[in-house]
């Protein structure tokens, strides 16, 4: 970062990241392809920062807010209403992984934890950054419903597995793991129900602040275990949504809307940070043409698939199979998320690396071209106010 007075090099930053990326948006590049971007070009016009401790915070921040939001999303009724469309979407999603995990350890000598985390990285939707996204493209409610599902079972399969795997070392790591992420789970409905009997009451409008607070601890506690941020920022989101009927306030529409808008505010700072952290090897014309390779394999893949499952098992017409299956391409988060723990704990080589984030900045930006809109970091305003009515158009969506 430049030697400025820190108070003026932040208020920069925030300038920066608040209007540049926003600015770009009209050529349809994504926001947070910029926000990537201009990460990268700190490092590399200034130098490798010392560790920034307040930049980590507010990215932090950005990821866990994104994921609560993401968990906050499900409704147990959907996945009901999905039926069997739903059940081979998943059946199919697992058999892809194990494809994809036997490939990487047979033709790109990995191990199986760490080509099970890649097929994972390629694979899975960012959900929380779709569903952020969802309101702003020009697709109608079955549609949006079907995406909505589909982004949230792929996340939640995704979430389960990314636990096993990176637990499995040994058999008491896991269970030993899974005894403290079960004891989170109990416990997060206690906490949120001693915080409406003790707090709220006397604190009115503090629902926002403290399911924010929680989805922090929570999210750090999983970090702890060794499965980063993710899973216990959407837990809380989870747990939130299950106790709307008990406690209607915490996982109101207004929450809802609430935490969107503070996912928006922050999670530019999550893309910059991860783009400060590119090694330098990942920025070679190897990874980009490893990059491109993977991009020109995976994503027309990805489409198909979902284009027949929707066009051929549920019925749709080709187009609205084909709207599916292109919102549901951006990776940008989760494969950023395992790319780090794939360099971090697998060492693997800085090629790779670069080329799974040249992975997915194509697959965040496909959708943004073909949609006639780019994926932004913020909801348009037009469709802020009425949440409770979007879900009231999804229940009636068809779901055949």
């Amino acid at each position: 970062m430049p030697v400025f007075d820190p108070e003026l090099t932040y208020l920069l930053l925030i300038f920066a990241l608040m209007v540049v990326p926003r600015a770009i948006q009209r050529f349809r590049v994504p926001a947070p392809i910029t926000c990537l971007a201009l990460g990268m070009a700190a490092v590399l016009v200034f130098g490798a920062p010392p560790h920034d401790g307040t930049v980590s915070l507010l990215s932090t921040l950005g990821i866990a807010s994104l994921f609560v939001f993401a968990g906050l999303e499900v409704e147990p009724a959907d996945f009901k209403r999905g039926g069997w469309p739903l059940i081979g979407h998943v059946v199919l999603r697992l058999v892809s992984l194990a494809g994809v995990t036997w490939f990487a350890m047979r033709y790109a000598g990995l191990g199986w934890q760490a080509g099970a985390l890649l097929a994972l990285a390629l694979l899975t939707p960012s959900t929380g950054f779709i569903l952020e996204n969802l309101p702003s493209l020009d697709l109608d409610e079955s549609e949006r419903f079907w995406i909505r599902l589909k982004a949230i079972s792929s996340e939640l399969l995704a979430l389960g597995l990314l636990f096993v795997v990176l637990q499995s070392g040994s058999v008491w790591n896991l269970l030993g793991s899974s005894a403290a992420l079960a004891a989170m789970m109990l416990g997060l409905p206690i906490l949120f129900i001693g915080l409406g009997r003790w707090v709220i009451p006397h604190a009115r409008g503090s629902e926002f602040s403290l399911l924010v607070m929680v989805g922090v601890v929570a999210s750090t506690l999983s970090y702890k275990l060794g499965v980063y941020y993710l899973v216990g920022a959407f837990l809380t989101g989870v747990v939130a949504r299950s106790l709307r009927r008990r406690m209607p306030s915490l996982a109101s529409d207004e929450n809802l809307h609430a935490i969107r808008m503070f996912a928006s505010f922050f999670v530019p700072f999550y893309f910059f940070h991860a783009g400060m952290g590119v090694p330098g090897g990942a920025l070679t014309l190897k990874a980009l043409a490893a990059g491109l390779a993977l991009s020109l394999v995976f994503l027309p893949a990805r489409i198909a698939m979902v284009w027949a499952q929707r066009r051929f098992i549920a019925g749709e017409s080709a187009r609205a199979s084909l709207n599916v299956a292109v919102a549901l391409l951006p990776t940008l988060i989760f494969t950023l998320v395992l790319a780090t723990i794939l360099r971090e704990r697998f060492q693997i080589p800085d090629w790779l690396y670069g080329a799974l984030l040249v992975y997915a900045v194509s697959s965040t930006l496909l959708p943004s071209l073909a949609l006639r809109r780019a994926f932004g970091i913020e909801m348009p305003a037009a469709t802020a106010p009425d949440q409770s009515g979007r879900r009231a158009s999804q229940s009636d969506a068809s779901v055949s």
